[in-house]
């Protein structure tokens, strides 16, 4: 490794990653560099069964909370140590699916002073993609139909990817700890266990394949412990970033595995139990969805959510974080569009009026400039519900964007677009709208204010034909004037800001005026 100079070691940052999982609970911390690659300096794993507990009962109990709060409170010890500076905490399926969440997150914070982030399965698909690609390169990942997917304790997650971008991800139940306790295995003799486990793997798969083009995909690409595990008795030794195993390698592997108890395996591979008892029905649902695709090897990345994680956090350390994220966003927004028939032409200019009017009316709005990325892609998606029914179509647009993941984006900023985009038109929002009234104070003021700047932009477009491309802004007194280059009649468009500019001057107090310049 080169020398650093001394002023590349003060611009070093230490940043750290804790993954609360359905199986253990794991700590990485790592150094990121001015060029934003960073190097991992500690790992860390414990075993906390929290799957056991949701999987089965439905909530985490008193003594696995203990548990885990003792595991995390080590784990800050050495955070301080490493003098942390940035820390991202995360939680998946097993505090997500609890019904105690919220006490145990409380819990957490009370002892620890430690926020825990629920993450969704979207954005736990974009983390493991994000970390894959980083892995093995785009390139693996640029052509055609390809596929991410990990298997953990309690769900499995799959991306699927076209051209490099994640176009559909899912998480299913078919994670390695709930198949055992919904299958109650443990008892079960080996070859019962795996018939049974066949079957309900089978069944999933089955309702998985409805939704997902699976027959399209050529390359599969495995991450999780599991398919480390199984890479690992394939080709020993190998220390690349990816490792491929072919269909009839794999398959016998599984065969290999499948005949013995967790114990037996323990023996055989030297695995701690807690992995022994994962290994079988983790390769199990790979191998299912692997039959389903047109892959002819399966491609085991060596990298985790957690390398996702740092991965954000090293771009957000070199100030790079929001640009990713925005572009992931933007091309999501664009692929949704598409699929719904949308007039492309017309959302790509409205969604540019709508930036140019963000941007010049920043004195007004006081907005943050991640609302401007918002406004952007609830331009983008603002007719998606035109392909449900052309009338009432921006109720049915809220419909869609709100279950439509939009990568790149929180859930609570997919509730800000699909609110912004449900007011493009008709109705201003009411105290009878439930779902804008369920936002917080500062979200439903910037769900007015974008929504207003939206009706602006697609009234400019009124007439489907991208007639107004520039546009100076300026404020007189109470009004604002729009002076409009290049168009001589600007009749169409004043019409349409005559019933679209009310939301405007309610919000922002100020009259709208069309001048030709």
């Amino acid at each position: 490794m080169n020398e650093m100079t001394e002023p590349q070691q003060r611009a070093t940052k230490t940043v750290g990653v804790i993954d609360i999982g359905s199986n253990s609970v794991r700590l990485e911390i790592a150094e990121v560099y001015p060029d934003g690659h960073f190097e991992v300096l500690e790992r860390a794993r414990l075993p906390a069964r929290l799957g056991q507990d949701t999987f089965v009962d439905r909530s985490l109990s008193r003594r696995t909370m203990n548990a885990t709060i003792s595991i995390l409170r080590g784990y800050m010890k050495m955070i301080e140590t490493y003098q942390v500076e940035e820390l991202r905490a995360v939680a998946t399926s097993a505090v997500r699916e609890a019904a105690n969440a919220d006490a145990f997150l409380d819990r957490i914070f009370i002892a620890l002073g430690l926020e825990v982030e629920v993450i969704e399965p979207v954005e736990e698909s974009r983390l493991i993609v994000s970390a894959v690609r980083e892995s093995i390169g785009s390139e693996a990942l640029s052509k055609g139909c390809s596929l991410v997917s990990e298997v953990g304790g309690g769900s499995a997650m799959l991306a699927l990817l076209e051209d490099g971008e994640i176009v559909n991800s899912g998480s299913y139940a078919l994670g390695a700890i709930r198949l055992q306790e919904a299958l109650d295995t443990s008892g079960e003799r080996p070859d019962r266990a795996v018939d049974m486990l066949r079957h309900q793997i089978a069944s999933v798969v089955a309702a998985m394949s409805k939704t997902l083009p699976l027959k399209q995909v050529r390359t599969f690409v495995a991450v999780g412990g599991d398919a480390r595990f199984a890479a690992d008795q394939v080709g020993p030794g190998h220390t690349g970033n990816d490792r491929a195993i072919s269909r009839e390698t794999f398959d016998q592997l599984i065969n290999d595995c499948q005949g013995h108890t967790p114990d037996d395996l323990a023996r055989k591979y030297k695995l701690p139990f807690a992995e022994a008892e994962t290994v079988v029905p983790a390769l199990l649902v790979y191998q299912a969805i692997m039959q389903e695709t047109r892959a002819k090897t399966l491609l085991v990345s060596e990298v985790s959510m957690r390398d996702g994680v740092l991965h954000d956090l090293a771009l957000r350390a070199t100030g790079r974080g929001q640009e990713e994220e925005a572009t992931s966003a933007i091309r999501s927004a664009q692929t949704i569009a598409e699929k719904y028939h949308c007039d492309m032409n017309h959302a790509g200019h409205v969604a540019t009026l709508s930036l140019q009017l963000f941007d010049e009316l920043r004195n007004e709005h006081g907005l943050a400039s991640r609302y401007r990325l918002l406004l952007n892609v609830a331009a983008v998606l603002h007719e998606v519900g035109g392909y449900i029914n052309g009338r009432a179509h921006h109720k049915h647009s809220y419909y869609i964007i709100s279950n439509t993941p939009v990568f790149g984006l929180r859930a609570d900023e997919q509730d800000v677009v699909a609110n912004v985009a449900r007011y493009h038109r008709r109705s201003a929002p009411r105290q009878s709208h439930l779902p804008y009234m369920s936002l917080p104070r500062e979200r439903r003021v910037a769900v007015s204010k974008l929504a207003a700047i939206l009706r602006v932009a697609d009234a400019l477009e009124r007439g489907h034909n991208q007639a107004v491309w520039e546009f100076d802004v300026e404020r007189v007194d109470d009004e604002i004037v729009l002076h409009v280059h290049g168009v001589n009649d600007l009749a169409l468009e004043r019409r349409a800001l005559a019933s679209k500019g009310d939301l405007f001057e309610d919000t922002y107090g100020l009259r709208l005026r069309l001048d030709e310049s």
